[in-house]
């Protein structure tokens, strides 16, 4: 069934490449009519829900991705009705977002004494290590009455749920029910779902699809990470909105010099400019290109997206020393659900820098916090926006060619394979969650991670609440270095204040004047040290709060 909508906007344009999709060219009309397009598609492991095509033609001139809207609405008051074009049915690919690798955890901050909750979309799963230091994942619940796996512990190298005591193993199969008579036979039903996992470069994936269809060779490979040489900084982030909106902010390099204004040392709102782009391949698996300023004549950056979520950036820097030095970041965005995201992210730079081996990585981790958080209020509230709208992104985003290019080609990436995946928002095509995020998640979900025995997996504690937008439970429960530099911090705040009472003290009692002295010295900077101590604890726990520079 066809129904004549609105047509806010049109279709995306070409941006001048070569080899752009026939289908692509045919949109580039100046016809503004648009239809949408409701069509039930086959359901992929009967999960997938229908999904809604919104279908236009498009002109590619002038500088943003769609025309004037009034004239359009104004078109659209005229009694037209025509047919939907079949150039309008949009090209899709074959596509199961569960015969995919995702990026779960970092090998190195993965607890070896308890088991750890996560999720992929609405899968939720649970991750340890055996007590063979094999890794291990289960479906995240209890074959018995449905309890967290998680909130369980390891006995033995076996995962025991906490609740009645059933003991796993490894293969998922149930060896220990302590309820049963003696003598009797654990139920074969009594089993957990396992899945396919592997450490790759540090980094553990999931299978989430057949075992029997998980190829490690279809992991990504990233050659700097192979050098011990090089510089590795890689740090763990969940966040407050959905995979595909911090996908979306990670190809935008236009947002840093405003939103990012001297974090980072080359980030200067001054500096804010048109840029241009180039993208040189489009498949299925995602696209890759280039972009940089429009005012230099080379081209900065090297850009690929690869399904399902992974994003890297290169750039070739001149050091001071005359030798070139290759500079990579990975981010690696995984859909954690509705509403959460958790993003791995790594870099690396060819060659030893002094510069970061003189600070603390506990430190440096912080900037990330800090960038993170400069952008989290403008992608939470987006998230939910477009939620709210329930329509294509290109219906309601005003792209600009010479800045938002990435972030369209992504949004047309999924307008491609979205119909395999459990929710998506692309360009002109959507399908939202079967079930809001509000009965997905809450209240049980909500009740169950605030209940939790451990902070890491959501508990409420004394010192910090369950919070994504808080910068503790975002980043430093899951970061080993950030967790020990607190606990650092705390004991030297307990020794300061000791130090600085007995200083007191001494003060007092002391007759002699210089021993006075020396106490009041003494105990002075046992109080810097409290201050400096409870500074960089607040680093670790409270969001950066954003100074507005003001212009005269």
């Amino acid at each position: 069934m066809d129904i004549i909508c609105s047509p806010f906007q049109t279709a995306p344009n070409s941006f001048g490449v070569t080899g752009v999709n026939k289908l692509y060219r045919r949109f580039c009309s100046f016809d503004q009519r648009t239809h949408l397009s409701v069509q039930r598609v086959g359901r992929g492991h009967g999960h997938l829900p229908s999904y809604v095509q919104f279908s236009s033609t498009d002109t590619t001139a002038g500088l943003f991705e769609h025309e004037d809207i009034e004239a359009i609405k104004e078109e659209q008051r005229a009694p037209n009705i025509s047919q939907v074009n079949p150039a309008d049915v949009l090209e899709k690919v074959e596509y199961n977002w569960e015969q995919e690798w995702y990026p779960l955890y970092l090998a190195n901050e993965l607890p070896r004494d308890a088991p750890l909750g996560l999720s992929i979309f609405h899968k939720q799963v649970v991750l340890y290590y055996d007590g063979a230091g094999d890794l291990r994942c289960f479906e995240d619940r209890c074959p018995h009455r449905l309890a967290k796996l998680s909130e369980g512990q390891l006995m033995d190298g076996r995962l025991e749920c906490l609740y009645h005591g059933w003991q796993f193993e490894g293969d998922g199969q149930c060896v220990r029910i302590p309820q049963l008579p003696a003598g009797a036979k654990i139920p074969a039903t009594a089993c957990a779902r396992t899945y396919t996992v592997h450490n790759s470069q540090g980094v553990i994936w999931i299978w989430m699809g057949d075992r029997k269809k998980a190829d490690i060779r279809n992991i990504p490979h990233f050659d700097q990470f192979d050098d011990p040489t090089n510089m590795d900084i890689s740090t763990i982030h969940v966040l407050p909105y959905d995979h595909s909106i911090l996908l979306e902010n990670l190809m935008d390099p236009a947002h840093i010099p405003i939103s990012h204004d001297r974090t980072d040392p080359s980030a200067r709102r001054e500096n804010a400019q048109a840029l241009k782009f180039e993208i040189l391949e489009r498949t299925s698996r995602g696209f890759c290109g280039r972009y940089g300023e429009s005012s230099k004549d080379d081209w900065t950056f090297k850009f690929r997206f690869q399904a399902p979520c992974i994003i890297q950036n290169e750039r070739e820097i001149q050091r001071k020393d005359g030798y070139p030095a290759k500079f990579m970041a990975i981010f690696m965005c995984t859909p954690a659900g509705q509403g959460k995201s958790m993003l791995i992210a790594r870099f690396a730079q060819t060659g030893k820098q002094r510069l970061f081996s003189a600070i603390p990585e506990w430190l440096i981790h912080q900037v990330s916090n800090k960038v993170f958080e400069q952008d989290m209020g403008f992608l939470a509230s987006q998230n939910e926006a477009l939620l709210r709208e329930g329509v294509p992104t290109g219906r309601l985003y005003l792209n600009l060619k010479s800045s938002d290019v990435l972030v369209l080609e992504y949004r047309k990436w999924l307008d491609k394979v979205g119909h395999g995946m459990p929710y998506y928002i692309g360009h002109r095509s959507l399908s939202l969650p079967a079930k809001e995020a509000l009965l997905e998640a809450s209240p049980a979900g909500f009740l169950a991670s605030t209940a939790s025995s451990q902070p890491v997996k959501g508990a409420l504690g004394g010192l910090f609440a369950a919070d994504l937008t808080n910068r503790y439970f975002r980043h430093v429960v899951h970061c080993s270095k950030c967790r020990a530099a607190f606990q650092k911090l705390k004991s030297m705040q307990k020794l300061s204040i000791i130090l600085a009472l007995v200083s007191v003290i001494s003060a007092l009692i002391v007759l002699r004047r210089p021993w006075r002295l020396v106490s009041v010295v003494v105990g002075s900077v046992a109080l810097a040290v409290l201050y400096l101590c409870q500074q960089a604890i607040n680093m670790l726990t409270t969001n950066e709060m954003r100074t507005h520079r003001k212009t005269v």
